[in-house]
């Protein structure tokens, strides 16, 4: 084992005693590189699917140059302040965040939970596969967060309103109730706008929060909610569908420079594989999960264009407020972004039409 090793086996000892977690030694093995690859969902999401499909790829690639060592339900840190520590000391080498948790390392980011921002998959999945992310990734480094961005997945489907005791068909619906939010203020502007009141609450706390009526409704998508037994409380979800629920997947900036451009490659190409997976498992599973919450006595509602349109315009407010906070120059560039993007894909569909 080289020096760096031992000293990163050290580090990683240290690290995960000081958060209350266990790791395994990987002394033993005859890998040239470890990857610790931590996220905070369980075996069952879809993030742990496409780690899998990563670990393979990796492992076999690099004919066992590299191995990658899962954390999955938050077992190597249990929180995302930690990772990012750990990420940003080359103590772990993976770690996803949402889009909604962007605005933790870089405010700008939020822009891509605007609500409301994207028609469909396929322009939101253009969109954070094209030149506005790898100028999100360069921002990032620059900002002096030695993080990298590697692939946006999506993790959950599409955000929707969510409530415990009343259908909601419109913001009117909403209004003086209290959500829970994630600690992002894009999130929590969404609910204030909207003119109900935004409720911060830990992800594992959503549960009691929800039976004891701290909160009166949630933002989830469905995969989520029936994956957190948040059904067993939930009774109506609107599919509004607000904010595209993307996974920002990172490397370790530390770790990253030094590792061998081959290996290099073969983790971006990875993270790629991992990228296609969650995307295409995420849609199987929700077939399951709407069902699964309509046999539970849920209620599903899809609101008409107009009520759709109802929603829209009551968080119009959204962009005027993310501008006051981080001025126009990301607004432009998701602009951009989704203005090419849909022209790319509606002009492919005249094409297949066409003849």
């Amino acid at each position: 084992m080289s020096r760096r090793q031992v000293l990163l086996t050290l580090f990683a000892a240290l690290f995960v005693a000081s958060v209350g977690g266990t790791i395994v030694s990987s002394s033993d093995s005859d890998a040239d590189y470890t990857i610790r690859f931590s996220f905070l969902g369980s075996p069952e999401d879809e993030d742990y699917d496409g780690a899998l499909v990563f670990k393979q790829y990796v492992e076999s690639r690099s004919n066992g140059r590299a191995e990658v060592e899962l954390y999955p339900s938050g077992q190597f840190c249990s929180n995302e302040r930690e990772c990012l520590e750990g990420m940003q000391s080359g103590v772990l080498q993976v770690f996803m965040l949402t889009t909604g948790s962007l605005g933790t390392i870089f405010g700008p980011g939020q822009v891509l939970d605007l609500p409301y921002t994207f028609r469909d998959d396929a322009v939101a999945e253009c969109v954070v596969d094209g030149p506005m992310i790898a100028e999100l990734r360069s921002a990032v480094l620059d900002s002096g967060m030695p993080i990298r961005l590697m692939a946006v997945s999506n993790t959950g489907g599409w955000r929707n309103f969510a409530s415990t005791d009343e259908q909601i068909r419109s913001p009117a619906d909403i209004k003086g109730r209290k959500f829970r939010t994630i600690s992002a203020p894009v999130q929590q502007e969404l609910v204030r706008q909207l003119g109900g009141n935004p409720t911060p609450v830990a992800w594992s706390e959503v549960y009691t929060a929800l039976a004891t009526g701290v909160v009166e409704g949630t933002k989830n998508g469905i995969q989520d909610i029936v994956g957190m037994k948040l059904h067993e409380q939930i009774k109506f979800i609107t599919l509004d569908g607000h904010s595209y629920m993307g996974g920002l997947w990172w490397f370790s900036e530390v770790t990253w420079q030094d590792l061998p451009p081959d290996i290099q490659r073969i983790i971006y190409d990875g993270f790629q594989e991992l990228k296609t997976v969650t995307r295409g498992v995420i849609k199987r599973r929700e077939i399951d999960a709407y069902r699964e919450f309509r046999e539970s006595g849920g209620t599903l509602y899809v609101p008409t264009v107009e009520e759709k349109l109802q929603f829209r315009e009551a968080a119009g407010g959204m962009r005027d407020w993310y501008v006051e906070q981080y001025g126009s120059e990301w607004l432009m560039k998701l602009d951009a972004a989704i203005a090419a993007c849909e022209a790319d894909i509606d002009s492919a569909y005249e094409a297949a039409v066409s003849d």
